[in-house]
C-alpha cells in the first residue's frame, strides 16, 4: 500500500512547481485557480519570491498548498495512482484534505491563507519562539518543558513538532526558551544526558502551541462556515495520529491542529502499522523523505521535483 505524503512550512523554497507549470496544463490551471481565489500572483510568488515575501507565513502557507496540489494532480495524471491513505505535515495536511476531497482545493487556499494570517497575528513580533531540542526522546523531550516551565516560573512550552526520533521541536514563550538555553537540564535526567543540544529556530511565531489560541478561535469560525465532505481516501491527522473520514471530525481535527502538535513519528509509525510501505512526497524539497528514514528505514519515500524524477516514478508505479 502506498500513502501521499505532503511537506508543511519550512520546505518552501523560490522556483518550486515551476517544472510542473511549464510542463502540464493541469498545473497552470491550478496556479490561477489559487492566485484568483486569495487575490495573489501566485506564479510570481513561487517562481520568483522575493525570497522574503515567499517566507511571510500568510504567503508561504497558500503557496505550498498550491503547489502540492499541483504535484498531486500532475502524478496522478500521468501515472493514474490511486492513494490508500494520505498525510500532510501541519499545514500539508490541508493538501490531504484536498486530495481526499474533503475540501474542495478553492476553500482549501482561501482558508490556509487566512490560517496563516491568523497565525501571524496571534502573539506579538519577538514573544513566542521555537527551539529544536536534539538528542532526547519523545519522553525526554515532554519531561524537560514541564521541568522548565515548573523552575523557571514561565509559560509555555511544548512539544510542537514530533519530527523524527531525536528531533523534536518545541514551542512557547521566547523568555522562557531563553532561560532553558541558559540553565543546564542534563541532570534531570536518570541517566544524565549528554548529547542533548537546542537550536533555536528562525520562525515569525510560535506554531502548535497554547499561544496560537486566538488563531484557533479564528480558524473555528472560518472552518465551521466551510463545507466539509466524508474523506474518500482515509487521511492520517496530526492531532490524533490516527486515519479518519468522517466530515465532522475531520474539521475538529483539523481546528485543533493548530494549538495541538504536529505527531508526524506517530503519524508514520501508525502507516506502517497498516502495511504502508511507501509513499510519494508531494510538494516542494525532501523534508519529510529524511525524517521518514529516520522514522523507519524500511519506508521508501519517492519525491517529485523535476522531470527525471516523475519519470523515473513513473517506470516504478
Amino acid at each position: 500500500m502506498i500513502s501521499a505524503l505532503f511537506p508543511g512550512q519550512g520546505s518552501q523554497q523560490t522556483g518550486m512547481g515551476k517544472f510542473l507549470y511549464e510542463n502540464f496544463s493541469v498545473a497552470k490551471n491550478i496556479f490561477e485557480e489559487a492566485s484568483d481565489a486569495i487575490k495573489i500572483n501566485m506564479k510570481k510568488l513561487c517562481f520568483d519570491g522575493p525570497e522574503e515575501d515567499l517566507q511571510f507565513t500568510p504567503n508561504t502557507q497558500p503557496a505550498l498548498l498550491t503547489v502540492s496540489i499541483v504535484t498531486a494532480r500532475v502524478v496522478k495524471e500521468t501515472i493514474g495512482i490511486s492513494f490508500d491513505f494520505t498525510a500532510g505535515h501541519s499545514v500539508g495536511e490541508y493538501a490531504s484534505f484536498v486530495l481526499a476531497e474533503s475540501l474542495t482545493f478553492k476553500d482549501a487556499v482561501v482558508a490556509v491563507r487566512r490560517r496563516g494570517e491568523f497565525m501571524q497575528e496571534a502573539v506579538p513580533l519577538g514573544q513566542g519562539g521555537m527551539v529544536a531540542v536534539m538528542g532526547l526522546n519523545s519522553e525526554q523531550v515532554e519531561k524537560l518543558c514541564q521541568w522548565a516551565e515548573k523552575s523557571s516560573g514561565l509559560s509555555p512550552l511544548s512539544p510542537a513538532n514530533y519530527n523524527a526520533p531525536g528531533q523534536i521541536v518545541c514551542s512557547g514563550s521566547q523568555k522562557l526558551i531563553e532561560w532553558v538555553q541558559n540553565n543546564s537540564a542534563k541532570d534531570i535526567f536518570e541517566p544524565p544526558v549528554t548529547k542533548m543540544r537546542l537550536i533555536p529556530l528562525k520562525v515569525s511565531a510560535p506554531f502548535h502551541c497554547s499561544l496560537m489560541k486566538p488563531a484557533e478561535d479564528k480558524m473555528r469560525i472560518i472552518l465551521e462556515d466551510t463545507p466539509f465532505a466524508d474523506a474518500k481516501t482515509p487521511i492520517v491527522q496530526n492531532f490524533t495520529a490516527k486515519e479518519e473520514s468522517k466530515a465532522s471530525v475531520l474539521r475538529e481535527n483539523l481546528i485543533r491542529q493548530i494549538t495541538g502538535p504536529v505527531r508526524w513519528i506517530q503519524s508514520v509509525e501508525n502507516l506502517a502499522k497498516r502495511d504502508v510501505k511507501s509513499g510519494i512526497e508531494l510538494g516542494s524539497g525532501k523534508v519529510l523523505s529524511g525524517l521518514i528514514k529516520k522514522i523507519d528505514p524500511e519506508f521508501t519515500v519517492y519525491s517529485v521535483n523535476n522531470l527525471e524524477e516523475l519519470k523515473k516514478l513513473e517506470q516504478i508505479l
